[in-house]
């Protein structure tokens, strides 16, 4: 399940918020818990794995390593349902190809190519979603009930 809250944007992404004219309601995915590869390794080899917690989060590891490898490679791999990952270049502009060197070569990034399973009209396929308050209500919230634990000499 997916919890989500409701917030008040810019109806124009990108829009200074000075410059907000319009505004909608739009959706937003509050992520429960970031899980570690040594949480992910224990997720993995709980679902009837013959490999426990520490041989995945070993081949995870060397998954990554390997993976960034073939990226430095100039290689692309295709990691089957997971996708494709590939390397691209930021770079910066030059008057002609002559003038074009390595120093105009700012950052390497890696491009996911999603599968069809992580594309997001599948995704929402089998996706369930809760409403929740937004962080800051939340915390608000969180921040009424110690007041009044105080008051009251709950503490």
């Amino acid at each position: 399940m997916i919890d989500y809250s409701i917030a008040i944007k810019s109806a124009k992404p990108g829009t200074k918020k000075a410059q907000i004219t319009e505004t909608k309601a739009y959706g937003q995915a509050q992520v429960r818990q970031n899980l570690g590869l040594e949480l992910f390794a224990q997720h993995i080899s709980e679902h009837n794995c013959a490999y426990d917690k520490g041989d995945i989060q070993a081949i995870l590891a060397k998954a990554v390593r390997c993976l960034r490898e073939e990226i430095l490679n100039g290689n692309s791999v295709t990691l089957g349902d997971l996708g494709t990952f590939s390397p691209s270049l930021s770079t910066t502009g030059a008057v002609t190809t002559d003038d074009f060197s390595t120093d105009n070569i700012k950052a390497v990034n890696v491009t996911w190519r999603k599968s069809l399973a992580f594309r997001g009209k599948e995704l929402r396929k089998d996706a369930t979603f809760k409403l929740m308050p937004s962080r800051k209500a939340q915390g608000d919230a969180i921040e009424v009930v110690k007041n009044s634990e105080t008051i009251h000499g709950l503490e």
